[in-house]
This record gives structure tokens, sequence and C-alpha cells, in this order.
């Protein structure tokens, strides 16, 4: 029988990986933690796992984000495929906030590292970041006690958060829609909406959707499994269909793009319109694709 061959991202990323990562370096951060105390504290025995969340094999790696090895090469690899650089691609959301919010809720937090670029940039602020995968969670509290920052991490779903309605003044996510099915994000942005207060900001940084698809070659060679899908949407329709207003999305470099949007404030006055609606604003929308 004929075995399978290997895939692109096998024949050629994995391998520049292999000489990128010091493999060394990883062996001693994994035995410096104590991973079985760490899932067991972060894991909320409420949340129930998407079966796409389950099945998919994330950056290439069996079993997804719920591994060890996930959580200690996700940095790594993060590094290289955020060209010029990662932290230049991250801080476009950072700076992209407006004034200076009381509540920052990080979505799909992954390692932490956004959601710690967040508490720096705002201090004051009480920052949380959530995510699906309590390996994940653990790698980012170990790097907030290593760099002495003052954040919380949670384990839970971004599609249904168990978090008060209009808890937050920013709900943001970082390369997360990228890694879930068209519906998941929609759902994401409506379960945002509820969270956001009046007049809270919405942030979204991901791959640049125009970029994929007029470069079907790179979601070959990364083989994320929903990234063509990703790619075929449009994160302005998805965020004008849950509610959002100011729709704005620009180019981050090449790949990337940030798309920001806005809680609508309440209408106080009678038969007064929100800026810029007209009365088909009050038609039902059809669901974006």
């Amino acid at each position: 029988m004929a075995t399978q061959s290997k895939t692109l991202f096998e024949q050629f990323l994995a391998p520049i990986f292999s000489h990128l990562v010091d493999r060394d370096a990883l062996l001693r951060l994994r035995d410096s933690i104590d991973w079985e105390a760490g899932v067991a504290q972060f894991t909320n025995p409420q949340v129930v796992y998407p079966n796409y969340y389950k099945i998919s094999n994330f950056h290439g790696i069996k079993n997804g984000y719920l591994t060890v090895d996930a959580a200690l090469t996700y940095d790594p690899i993060t590094q290289y495929v955020l060209p010029p650089g990662e932290t230049w691609v991250r801080e476009s959301l950072v700076k992209a906030i407006n004034g200076e919010p009381r509540r920052i809720l990080d979505l799909g937090c992954g390692t932490g590292t956004a959601t710690l670029m967040l508490k720096r940039r705002f201090p004051e602020a009480e920052v949380m970041g959530l995510d699906l995968s309590p390996q994940m969670l653990v790698m980012a509290n170990y790097k907030a006690q290593a760099a002495a920052v003052d954040v919380a991490f949670r384990h839970g779903n971004a599609m249904a958060t168990g978090l008060p309605a209009a808890s937050f003044d920013v709900v943001c996510a970082t390369l997360l829609f990228h890694e879930t099915p068209p519906a998941v994000a929609k759902t994401i942005l409506a379960e945002a909406f509820r969270l956001l207060t009046p007049g809270g900001q919405m942030l979204l940084l991901d791959g640049n959707q125009r970029t994929l698809r007029a470069a079907d070659w790179l979601s070959t060679i990364f083989e994320e499994p929903f990234i063509r899908e990703y790619g075929q949407g449009n994160v302005d329709a998805w965020l004008g269909y849950a509610g959002f207003e100011a729709v704005r999305t620009e180019d981050v470099f090449w790949l990337n793009q940030l798309s920001s949007a806005r809680k609508p404030l309440p209408v106080t006055e009678p038969g007064a319109t929100r800026e810029g609606a007209g009365a088909e604003s009050d038609l039902p929308l059809a669901q974006p694709a």
C-alpha cells in the first residue's frame, strides 16, 4: 500500500523551523514548568470543546492546541511568520485602541503575547486573556509571571464566554479568525458585541483576506485547516452583520489586516437614527459570506 506523501508544510516549512528553533532551549523550558498542575489550574470543566477545535492540526501539530508541544512551539514559530516582525504587526492593534479603556478582553489569547502588550500599553486597565487551550494558558501565565505583568487568564470558549454583558471597553482578537470556520467567527463577533459596553471598540488583527485570495499558494503552503474559507470571507461584512458600526479594515504590511469597529451608542431621542444610518438600516441584513 502506498504511503501518503508529505504535505508542503512538512516538506518545506517544518525543516526550516527545525533549524531556526533552539530545541535545547525548548526542552529546558518544558522541563521547568509543571504542566500537569498548570493545566489542572486553568481547566474549566464546564468548557465544551467544539468538534473542529478537537480534530484540527493547527500549525501542523497533531491534536492542535490541546497539547504541550503546541504551547511550547507557538512563539518560536510565530516570530518567523509575521513579517517584517511579530512585535510590529501586533503593535498595530495595540496602537489602534482609542482613549484609556478600563477593561480589555483578548479573545483567543494563546500564549498571551498580545495580552501582555495590551497591559503594558494600558497599565491601569484590567486586562483578561481568554483561550480554549489550558496548555496555551499555562504558557501565557508563565510569561506573565516572568515579566511581572498583572493580567488574568481564563479558560473559555470565545463563542460563549460566560462573562457579563457590556463588561469590556475593548474586545480584540489576534490571529484567531483564520483558525476558525466562518460560522464560528461570526458567532464570536456576536458574543464580542454582547460583551462590549455601548461605544466600545472591537479590533481584529489577522491574515489579509485580499492577499490570501490573490495568492492562493500561501494557503497551500501553510495548510491551516480553515485559512482558505477565511480568505474567501469578508471581516467587514461579518462585523456589520453582528451590529457594529464605523467598520474599517486596513492593510498591515502585506500579509495581515487590522479591522476596527464600534458598538453603537444607544439612541436617546425618539425618532433619532445613528450617524450615517438611513431608512434602509432597519431592514433585515442578509447573512454575509
